[in-house]
């Protein structure tokens, strides 16, 4: 059987027998794997903790017909124990690993591998609210999937925000891809304050210094139609997402 190794993320795991598990992983040239790790459950296992969700290692795998099988793992980013120790940081976790692994099902993808492995290390070193870090994540990874969001001009016929009465689009239509105008927004489409948009296109584009500054009402709004857009365009709910704390 071929052997091949690589770089991946742990995303789920499933117990298998007394003493395996069926390890999913998003690996950086391989793109998603299911693979068994034997005896990974013993207490003497040879794997430690190296095969928990959240942790990203240096895995060696033998082929298989249906599954592979992991031989060897080496730890790279040992996030699970400090992601897993705050309840925030672990519901926030799981959302991203939940998204990646919809993401990823038809293919994998680099670009969403370095994604989740920068969020989940920011996640365990606690470099920014949980909350915000998971929106970006989210808002970066449906990007990067290709149904980038646009929170300044309109979404729909391109008018530019500067140009409307407010100086911005305070309509909001997931379905349609962001903020629209006064033009093509639908009858009741839900409107946003300007500091809401802002916090969007901050998460978007990474300018951490704005986003930490905002209130926590902001933070909620935001986070709502992160959500929302998220869901839809994965076209299924996250059922992890129910566990986040607003």
């Amino acid at each position: 059987m071929p052997v091949y190794r690589d770089e991946a993320v742990v995303l789920r795991t499933h117990k298998l027998g007394e003493a395996d598990r069926i390890v999913t992983l998003l690996t950086r040239q391989h793109g998603k794997v299911r693979a068994v790790a034997k005896g990974v459950r013993r207490t003497g296992s040879k794997f430690g903790a190296r095969l928990e969700p959240f942790m990203v290692a240096d895995v060696q795998l033998y082929e298989g017909r249906s599954l592979d099988i992991i031989t060897q793992a080496e730890s790279l980013g040992s996030y699970g124990a400090l992601i897993t120790a705050d309840y925030d940081s672990y519901t926030a976790a799981s959302v991203m690993v939940e998204t990646a692994d919809k993401l990823t099902e038809t293919e994998g993808s680099l670009q969403q591998y370095i994604l989740l492995v920068g969020a989940l290390r920011s996640l365990s070193r606690r470099e920014h609210g949980s909350a915000l870090t998971l929106d970006s994540y989210l808002l970066r990874a449906v990007s990067m999937a290709g149904w980038a969001p646009s929170f300044e001009d309109c979404a729909r016929c391109g008018a530019v925000a500067a140009d409307s009465e407010t100086g911005y689009h305070s309509a909001i239509v997931v379905q349609l891809g962001g903020v629209v105008c006064d033009t093509c927004a639908p009858p009741g489409s839900p409107r946003l304050d300007r500091g809401t948009i802002a916090l969007l296109s901050s998460l978007l584009t990474g300018d951490w210094p704005h986003a930490e500054s905002t209130d926590a009402r902001t933070r909620s709004q935001a986070g709502g139609i992160v959500a929302a857009y998220t869901q839809y365009h994965l076209g299924r709910g996250l059922r992890s997402l129910e566990h986040v704390t607003r």
